[in-house]
């Protein structure tokens, strides 16, 4: 009967509207489940008892009783009236709305979309401008009958989605006022102005209250503005802004400036490197991209610091991602099959060790067939004139370097499943005199040839039938990639140790490449013949109707047929694994293992259990021989488990033990509580530093729900963020 109803009222209506107005198109839905309605097609007019549901252009009206115009578009609704427009609600006991003009009047009314409610009394439209007003009106983030803090104003004005404006508006913590605004007005949606505050004491800074207020323009400005108290320190000043300049590109400019009264608070010693650390203290960081066309951009960057202790002392989680933050301007040209790049890089801090380019082009040709031969070429050429500038000066030196590789590889595949790529290459650099305190090489002209081939297959098979509750597995695919790869380079006429050194192998934990151009320390360049051999395992599964890998492991090797003085025959054995017995399991692990010495290099293995959003573990082991000459090694272990004991209340608790001499090297214990509006954590942090005493931090933060402070799983990836740094 349901149905009967709204499809013959559906048809009247359209009908009509069709016969009055051809010209537009109908788009009235009435639905009356429950009660009656009168209809007369003649005049339009509509009338609706017992609840009723009217749909018109992207809007919807439910009410107990409707007095409708279909002509005029005005509704008169009456009783629980519900308006649902644009992504907002509307609620009243009586509201005149325009479906046509958007225009509404009511008495009492309660509207809001996240991050904003709003009541009031008095609400009229203004469909010229779409801005509504109303008077004696409560706002609030705060989604509940009886918010915890609120703002009355006599005054409102409200664009829908973009901005509202109050007058005389008073902020009430409960029903206490603690601040007067004569004129108040936030951006809507998450790009609303607010303050950030992080009270807390730290051992380094003594008491210190973290303020920053963030302000948001609609189009060309965002920023924020830093206020920062630490006792034991003084006062810090800073400003972020972030710019768009439409076709000009977009970046952002972050200053910060303290008079640090104690700078050898956190920095303990007395060594030369600690005497550099001045009072005045200073970062400044720049950054502007711009796409000039779609495959022309051009990037700038300068991070300029007074000392090389400004981010470790109060930008730590910084610090921690880059320690050494480059200045460089750089420009990228795209071709279908080649590319220009333009690098220039100064050195802008003198205590930080940089590689001056001033500037280095390159242009790359990337892989591309050769006509319609089986032969494919790729290639390098690059010119620039560089500079390797240290922390003593003295040992400066500077040189000019042209370089050209030029390689052709035939792929090839065997019996439909076989991939054997050979290929053969050759490179001519030159170097002029080069010219310092610290040169010591005379102009070369360096000449390289290699060749090598890669020979590789995929095999895999399916089990569409295999079903294991345990493992969550419906269905299974094994996919296997074994490789070999080698690589040839006869001893060039010119040697490392006679050229300047630019381009040079950094000493790594990770398998470096083995063939050109991946391979691109191009001055340490040497004589090589070597074998890689590897092997790829993938099992994967449907969970959720989704295929997932459940096992990805990794086996690489070197074997050296031709060995360097210190190099053993064979290199470490590296393994990658990632394993996932259940969606809410994860197992990683990184590892190396020495098979000339029998021992293990480096072991990096982490535990994740997420089940549900009741608690977490994570579980993490890392293991590094002091033999692999990066300092005195670890073995360390970390933990890390929250824990929800309720809707209210959260904990957090991480451990780093260094089981090397024994020390807990850092200890986090946080507290959540959750404000309905808001969001609380106290924070507590212990940290030896091995040198001086420890470091004892203690903090509280807040984030409004409505505009988060921190984003997904930063509390545990990056937990100094939760003190403020």
């Amino acid at each position: 009967m349901k149905l009967f109803r709204t499809l013959c009222l559906t048809f009247l209506l359209f009908f009509g509207v069709t016969v009055a107005r051809s010209a537009e198109p109908a788009a009235w839905e009435i639905d009356s489940p429950n009660g009656s309605f009168d209809y007369d097609p003649a005049t339009g007019l509509f009338v609706g008892t017992n609840g009723v549901s009217i749909s018109y252009s992207n809007a919807v009206l439910t009410a107990d009783n409707v007095d409708a115009n279909q002509e005029t578009g005005e509704v008169s609704a009456q009783g629980n009236v519900t308006i649902q427009s644009k992504g907002v609600r509307w609620q009243g006991e009586r509201i005149i709305y325009n479906f046509k003009t958007q225009e509404m009047r009511a008495g009492h009314f309660k509207t809001g979309r996240t991050p904003l409610f709003v009541s009031g009394e008095g609400l009229g439209g203004n469909p010229s401008n779409k801005t509504y007003s109303a008077t004696n009106v409560v706002l609030t983030a705060d989604d509940y009958e009886h918010p915890t803090y609120k703002i009355r104003a006599s005054r409102l004005k409200i664009v829908p989605g973009e901005y509202f404006e109050a007058r005389n508006a008073t902020l009430r913590i409960g029903n206490v006022p603690v601040f007067y605004f004569p004129y108040f007005r936030r951006a809507l949606g998450y790009r609303a102005n607010h303050f950030d505050f992080t009270p807390g004491y730290r051992s380094t800074y003594g008491a210190y209250l973290l303020s920053t207020y963030n302000w948001y323009s609609k189009e060309a400005l965002d920023g924020a503005i830093h206020v920062d108290y630490r006792n034991l320190r003084g006062v810090g000043l800073g400003s972020d802004l972030l710019y768009r300049a439409g076709k000009f590109g977009k970046g952002n400019i972050e200053y910060y400036f303290t008079r640090d009264e104690n700078p050898f608070a956190g920095n303990p010693g007395t060594n030369g490197l600690m005497k550099s650390i001045p009072t005045v203290r200073q970062r400044i960081e720049f950054s502007h991209q711009v796409f000039i066309r779609t495959n022309l951009s051009v990037k700038a960057v300068a991070n300029y610091q007074t000392d090389e202790r400004v981010d470790h002392d109060f930008f730590e989680s910084q610090y921690r991602r880059n320690i050494q933050p480059k200045s460089f301007l750089e420009a990228n040209k795209f071709w279908d099959n080649f590319t220009l790049d333009f690098l220039a890089q100064p050195q802008v801090n003198d205590f930080q060790e940089t590689v001056e380019r001033l500037p280095d082009v390159k242009l790359t040709a990337l892989r591309q067939q050769i006509f319609d031969t089986p032969l494919y070429y790729e290639g390098e050429s690059s010119a620039g004139y560089f500079r390797r500038q240290f922390v003593d000066n003295s040992t400066n030196y500077s040189a000019a370097r042209a370089d050209s590789f030029h390689q052709i590889i035939l792929p090839q595949t065997f019996f439909g499943w076989l991939n054997f790529t050979p290929r053969v290459g050759g490179r001519f650099t030159y170097y002029s005199q080069a010219e310092g305190p610290g040169s010591t090489t005379d102009e070369q002209a360096r000449a390289v040839f290699n060749t090598g081939a890669e020979l590789s297959f995929k095999s895999s098979r399916i089990w569409t039938g295999t079903e294991n509750k345990l493992l969550d597995l419906h269905g299974l695919r094994h996919i296997l990639e074994p490789m070999v790869n080698y690589a040839f380079v006869p001893r060039p006429n010119v040697r490392p140790p006679q050229l300047p050194q630019f381009d040079y192998e950094l000493q790594s934990l990770r398998t470096l490449p083995i063939e050109f151009p991946e391979y691109n320390a191009i001055d340490a360049i040497d004589t090589q013949n070597v074998l890689r051999f590897g092997l790829r395992n993938r099992l994967q599964t449907k969970r959720d109707g989704l295929v997932q890998s459940f096992v990805n492991w990794s086996l690489f090797t070197d074997w050296r047929l031709t060995t360097h003085p210190g190099q053993a025959t064979f290199a470490p054995l590296t393994s990658t694994l990632e394993l996932k017995p259940r969606s809410w399991i994860t197992l990683q692990s990184d590892t190396r293992y020495d098979l000339n010495r029998r021992r293990l290099v480096e072991a990096d293995h982490r535990l994740l259990l997420e089940p549900n959003n009741v608690w977490s573990l994570s579980l993490g082991h890392r293991f590094l021989d002091s033999d692999a000459g990066l300092g005195l090694g670890h073995n360390l272990f970390t933990t890390s488990i929250y824990y929800r004991f309720n809707e209210n209340w959260g904990t957090r608790i991480s451990h780093h033990f260094e089981a090397r001499d024994g020390r807990m090297e850092e200890q986090y214990y946080t507290i959540y509580r959750d404000l309905r509006s808001w969001t609380a954590a106290l924070t507590f942090r212990l940290r030896d530093n091995r040198f001086g005493r420890d470091d004892f931090t203690v903090a509280a933060t807040f984030s409004l729900k409505a505009f988060p402070r921190f984003g997904m799983n930063s509390d545990r990836d990056k937990p100094s963020l939760l003190v403020g740094y």
